[in-house]
């Protein structure tokens, strides 16, 4: 298969990329850091970098007329908290929502209608978009999105016989979740996070979700009353 990974460079996405390289497979993996995409070029042959910046939209590399894919990861993303919500940082939250949801516009864009007939399209959301939580009000908000937006490819690409796939990833110790100065419950390594995702796209599933105890958790809070589960916030924030 010729596989496109975004966010390749690091966390869940550089072990996509290895983890489907040594299976034998073509990777094109997605960075604007070009040392650490020749580094990762380095570790297999058969992954080929693509050095650009998601957010730079204008600038987004042609794709080949008649090159096709056979699997688009969209798992590029950041996260920063909103740590004084009265006095909002809106260019911080026009950041993250610019990463981890608008870039996956432009992507669909350029690579979509490249996907064969079969074809799948995976989209690592969170299950932090599952709830409401503390200081997340931009990253939760635009996972949130990415959830309700492959949910929604999901139906429109039936009838073209591409399949869709969502990724509700808990706890992955990542450079980005190594900032994070709370307890993370049930974390688990790139390494685990990458079998788990590859797994699951392998068996066609519509949504992939792990740690399973930890997001049957999370989706199991959804069903208390707001009231509730404010206060319950509320004192996880403290």
């Amino acid at each position: 298969m010729k596989i496109l990974i975004t966010g390749a460079t690091s966390g869940i996405g550089h072990e996509l990329a290895l983890r489907y390289a040594k299976e034998g497979h073509d990777v094109i993996a997605c960075g604007r850091n070009e040392t650490k995409l020749s580094q990762l070029q380095q570790l297999h042959s058969s992954i080929q970098p693509l050095c650009f910046d998601l957010t730079d939209y204008e600038n987004y590399p042609e794709w080949e007329e008649g090159k096709t894919l056979d699997l688009v990861i969209f798992n590029a993303g950041d996260c920063e908290y909103i740590d004084d919500l009265l006095d909002f940082d809106a260019k911080k939250f026009e950041r993250v929502i610019n990463i981890n949801l608008i870039s996956i516009g432009y992507g669909l864009q350029t690579w979509l209608k490249h996907i064969k007939t079969g074809g799948r399209v995976a989209l690592v959301s969170s299950s932090a978009g599952l709830l409401p939580l503390p200081r997340a009000e931009a990253y939760g908000a635009s996972k949130a999105a990415v959830t309700y937006l492959g949910k929604t490819l999901a139906v429109r690409l039936t009838d073209m016989n591409i399949h869709v796939s969502v990724v509700h990833p808990g706890f992955v110790k990542t450079p980005l979740t190594d900032k994070n100065t709370f307890d993370m419950p049930m974390i688990i390594t790139t390494e685990k996070a990458a079998e788990k995702i590859t797994t699951g796209l392998a068996k066609g599933k519509a949504e992939i979700n792990f740690p399973t105890l930890f997001v049957f958790i999370m989706k199991c809070l959804r069903f208390l009353p707001s009231s509730t589960w404010n206060r319950l916030a509320t004192k996880m924030e403290q």
